[in-house]
């Protein structure tokens, strides 16, 4: 039998784990990662060939331009939210074993909510839920969504149980509407699985006139039935407090997701989600079950560290290398280095932006290697849309970063191929001539 793409045939482990033994829904999933070979499996994939810097100008714009999807430095925030997402994922089917019939108990429980339209029927008294919840909020451009893609692609998205006759959703993944209303986000939880397992959801339960807390029910009882292992909604931003009925109904939304759906639910946005989460945020319960990761931007280090030995000082250190200009400076100087982080504040978007545009312009402009003075003319000229951002980021005013925490940048194809434009006219100048 030809599986579909995204789909693997299961083949079973023996965990290490006490808790996970016997779990055919655990067991099928890849081994743990050590710290090494989880760093090896996250970073990007680039090929830094010499030669390449004698590549002509247009050739080298395409080469430098693959470090915007590619590159990716591991550092310890990505190995704390894998570690996090990987404790999630498997302690939320412990209570779902299909060996065991658990699994069946929770789809019998959700069969009989969506039947009698309330969430607080169950045929099966002593199921439990291990599902736990973890809000994860952090700016525009501090690598998330990137993250969050990376590490779910460790792991298969489906898997076919051929003993079972079963298919397992190891994870799903949702946006917020842009109309920030609780009930297309319901809706956007049928189309993703329709997408995933071509079924038909959205015309079963979404074009009807169902309440959230009827949409709910469902949710739990398509999710269990294909065993969703966790479920990712991003954006969370987009969530209107006033359209959804209140800060209060929204986090009991959230909170009944969890608890009745028993899948683990990560809830990603930037600072305006916050108020979504406040008071339990500080209270450390509830919808943050499983705690909260905010990802500041990269700090700077102070006057008397080693550099080197920073997140910041690595970062900069393995983009550097990434370099096709034929005078190219072996090593970061620190007056390149305090440059890129006043210019950038920290966001990694931002510095690879940053790094690629500055690379761009100087084999545009001839001088072949990145100067503070080049960085600085590179984000005048290309990044004027997230000047108002990083001023408010260097101000340290949280009321103010806050304000500008979704901004978004520029559209940097267009901005390479401006680029691309400019050096052809250099050319055909240089012909003409």
């Amino acid at each position: 039998m030809t599986l579909p793409d995204g789909m693997v045939r299961a083949v079973y482990k023996a965990s290490e784990v006490t808790q996970y033994l016997g779990n055919p829904l655990i067991e099928a999933l890849p081994p743990l990662l050590d710290r090494r070979q989880l760093k090896d499996g996250l970073s990007g994939q680039i090929v830094l060939r010499p030669t390449d810097v004698f590549l002509d100008g247009q050739t080298r714009i395409h080469v430098i331009s693959q470090l915007l999807d590619g590159f990716f430095q591991p550092l310890s925030r990505h190995i704390e939210l894998e570690s996090k997402l990987s404790i999630m994922l498997r302690q939320g089917y412990v209570g779902r074993n299909m060996a065991t019939g658990e699994l069946n108990a929770h789809i019998q429980n959700g069969y009989e909510r969506v039947m009698q339209g309330d969430l607080d029927v169950f045929r099966f008294e002593h199921v439990e839920s291990t599902a736990k919840s973890l809000a994860f909020i952090g700016c525009s451009g501090s690598g998330k969504t990137s993250s969050l893609n990376r590490i779910l692609a460790t792991y298969p998205h489906l898997v076919h149980h051929e003993k079972y006759n079963f298919i397992q959703i190891v994870f799903l993944k949702i946006d917020c509407p842009h109309d920030g209303s609780l009930k297309s986000l319901c809706h956007n939880f049928f189309r993703e699985i329709d997408a995933v397992l071509a079924t038909n959801y959205v015309r079963r339960y979404a074009e009807k006139r169902h309440s959230v807390e009827t949409l709910i029910a469902m949710m739990a009882h398509i999710a269990n039935t294909h065993a969703i292992g966790l479920l990712v909604i991003d954006e969370i931003q987009h969530l209107s407090v006033k359209r959804s009925g209140g800060a209060e109904r929204m986090l009991n939304f959230f909170v009944t997701l969890v608890n009745e759906i028993s899948v683990p639910v990560i809830m990603v946005g930037t600072p305006k989600a916050r108020s979504v989460f406040e008071s339990d945020l500080r209270s450390a319960r509830r919808g943050a079950g499983f705690g909260s990761i905010f990802w500041e931007p990269l700090s700077k280090p102070a006057v008397q560290q080693d550099v080197s030995r920073t997140e910041w000082g690595a970062f900069t250190s393995r983009l550097w290398k990434y370099q096709w200009l034929t005078k190219a400076s072996p090593e970061v100087s620190d007056e390149i280095r305090d440059t890129w982080y006043d210019l950038s504040q920290g966001i990694m978007d931002i510095v690879i932006k940053l790094f690629v545009l500055s690379q761009i312009r100087a084999v545009v402009t001839g001088i072949e290697r990145i100067t503070p003075a080049l960085m600085k003319k590179v984000y005048e000229d290309e990044l004027k849309p997230i000047h108002p951002m990083i001023d408010a980021l260097r101000s340290g005013d949280v009321e103010k970063i806050a304000e500008f925490s979704d901004l978004m940048m520029p559209n940097i194809d267009k901005k390479v191929l401006e680029l691309g434009c400019m050096l052809q006219s250099n050319y055909e100048r240089l012909e003409a001539a």
